[in-house]
């Protein structure tokens, strides 16, 4: 959300405004209602004020590439590209209702299997980019919106460059600190596809883990203290309880600081995503790429995974493919060095089977294997017909004949009813047994003393409100877009212990202003440092206590002098 007050939206032939839906460094996104067909749109406008030609030059970029990518199913859609009567251009594109990831990481918690299928729906967006020839550079929480079918869309290929000008990036364009590789800010900054791969590795680890990869709570997160980690520190495990390892060594791989130790695709990240659904007994996502080229070919482990990945023009599956090249040996683990390899889940695993079975199941859409289970050898004995008749020495005799006269001497008496009284007996037998043992060794035990099991408990006194909470400003607005930010001051209640923290946020946020009214957690500190929302007047910030146990107290208020 940019600090300064929004542009007025255009009129627009065909299109009725409806409301704002955010603010950027050089475009604002307006909520227009468009009347044939009749449906709601995202329209993002360029402001008339840039006259920068290389911005308006990556404003067309951007419709072309999302205009040739837009029918992936996990990229936003773009509908028209225009110029309106005041000389602004516009994007016509998809209208996502729901709150985007940047949204979303920083206020709930994303379950592991949704950060899963997120990344592998991504995966083949971003994979189906770069072999089109597009680099994204800003892959980030925020950039993947949500559509009305809760879809996940990638957006926002304005910094997009060509593939083939990896080592050509332009070091004026603003790219997103917290999930950059440390390739971009080399001298010279490089990028190639294995820097959207750890970019989007790092969007997956935020939405697990919260918060952004080398963000440290309690500590200093400037931009120079987050470059120095991306740079120089190991990536910090994901520690949730849910999490498996596996997760943490796809992770580790695909944001390794040297690329070429990195997954060298998106779609191998993808798999990497996939292979940890496997493990975790989840669903395995569909990955769709579109590529006229043909599909990629997959040896080894991946092949179990080919039939979950949607490539244009693939039509069938090798039915052996799934043994793997050398007769079902595994390739060499060329990321050993960088991530330790974990043990095979091959015995809980359907794939780990290689008894035989149907390869597929009929009818449109993916094939999906079904193993069927093993079986003994000769469990089951299939003879032809007349085998009975041939083995008695009598082939002449058809079948069915053979044997007919002898039929109440043939046929085996039923042992069912022996069986249901043999069963039984030994069940009386038994209980009659551990009667007689108890009765006889088994001394008698007191009667145990009980208690009342629905005892009222005493309630739980919520945590105290935070005292002398205050609003200042430190450092005002100034041009170029920089924001004012205030310091929110308070001091601890009484009873305050080592676990409790305290939430903070803008109070009243009007619709666009979301940003400021997430409640941010504070542990450690009575202050903390927030953007002032621009464009308003009466601005309250509001504070409140969270016990360890998750009670929280009564939100207390300040406002901001002079509002």
């Amino acid at each position: 959300m940019s600090s300064r007050p929004p542009s007025a939206p255009p009129q627009l032939p065909g299109y009725e405004h409806e409301q704002l839906l955010g603010s950027g460094g050089f475009a604002d996104v307006f909520l227009y209602r468009q009347f044939r067909p009749r449906r709601q749109v995202a329209i993002k406008v360029l402001l008339a004020t840039v006259l920068d030609e290389s911005v308006r030059r990556q404003f067309d970029v951007e419709a072309d590439v999302m205009a040739q990518l837009s029918t992936h199913p996990s990229i936003v859609t773009i509908h028209q590209a225009e110029v309106s009567g005041d000389h602004r251009p516009y994007l016509v594109m998809e209208y996502c209702p729901r709150p985007n990831y940047g949204v979303r990481f920083r206020r709930q918690r994303i379950t592991v299997a949704e950060a899963l299928r997120v990344g592998v729906q991504i995966a083949g967006a971003v994979e189906t980019a770069h072999r089109a020839g597009i680099l994204h550079r800003d892959l980030k929480p925020a950039n993947i919106l949500v559509t009305e079918y809760n879809r996940p869309a990638l957006t926002d290929f304005g910094i997009s460059i060509a593939t083939g000008q990896g080592h050509e990036v332009d070091t004026s364009q603003v790219m997103s600190i917290p999930w950059s590789p440390p390739e971009f800010f080399a001298d010279p900054p490089r990028a190639d596809v294995r820097s959207d791969v750890f970019s989007l590795a790092a969007t997956v680890y935020s939405l697990v883990a919260g918060q952004t990869p080398f963000e440290l709570r309690g500590q200093r997160n400037t931009a120079a203290d987050l470059l120095h980690r991306i740079d120089s520190e190991p990536l910090r495990p994901l520690i949730r309880p849910d999490v498996p390892l596996e997760l943490n060594r796809v992770l580790s791989i695909a944001m390794a600081k040297d690329p070429s130790s990195r997954y060298d695709t998106a779609l191998a990240l993808g798999r990497g995503l996939q292979r940890v659904e496997r493990a975790l007994s989840l669903p395995v996502t569909q990955m769709d790429v579109l590529d006229e080229r043909g599909p990629h070919t997959a040896h080894g482990d991946d092949d179990e995974l080919e039939m979950h990945t949607r490539i244009r023009k693939v039509v069938t599956v090798e039915p052996d493919a799934r043994h793997g090249a050398e007769g079902g040996r595994r390739p060499p683990d060329r990321y050993a060095g960088i991530a330790p390899a974990l043990e095979p889940h091959a015995a809980s695993s359907p794939s780990s089977s290689s008894s035989p079975g149907p390869a597929s199941s009929p009818g449109p859409g993916p094939a999906t294997r079904h193993p069927a289970p093993p079986l003994s050898q000769g469990a089951t004995v299939l003879r032809p017909a007349g085998a009975l008749a041939q083995a008695s020495g009598n082939p002449a005799v058809p079948p069915g004949v053979a044997g007919a006269e002898k039929d109440e001497e043939q046929r085996p008496t039923a042992m069912w009813p022996y069986v249901v009284l043999a069963a039984v007996l030994l069940i009386a037998l038994g209980v009659g047994t551990t009667l007689g043992v108890r009765h006889v060794f088994v001394e008698e035990q007191p009667e145990l003393e009980t208690t009342d099991i629905n005892v009222a408990q005493a309630p739980v006194e919520p945590p105290g409100e935070p005292t002398a909470v205050s609003v200042q400003i430190v450092s005002p607005e100034a041009a170029g877009g920089v924001r004012a930010r205030a310091q929110i001051a308070w001091e601890n209640p009484q009873g305050f212990s080592e676990g409790d923290s305290f939430q903070v946020r803008w109070k009243d946020m009007p619709e666009g202003y979301e940003e400021y009214g997430a409640p941010e957690s504070v542990t450690g500190r009575s202050s903390t440092v927030r953007s002032v929302p621009p464009g308003l007047t009466g601005r309250c910030a509001e504070v409140r206590t969270v016990a360890a146990g998750g009670d929280a107290s009564e939100w207390v208020e300040a406002c901001l002098e002079g509002d």
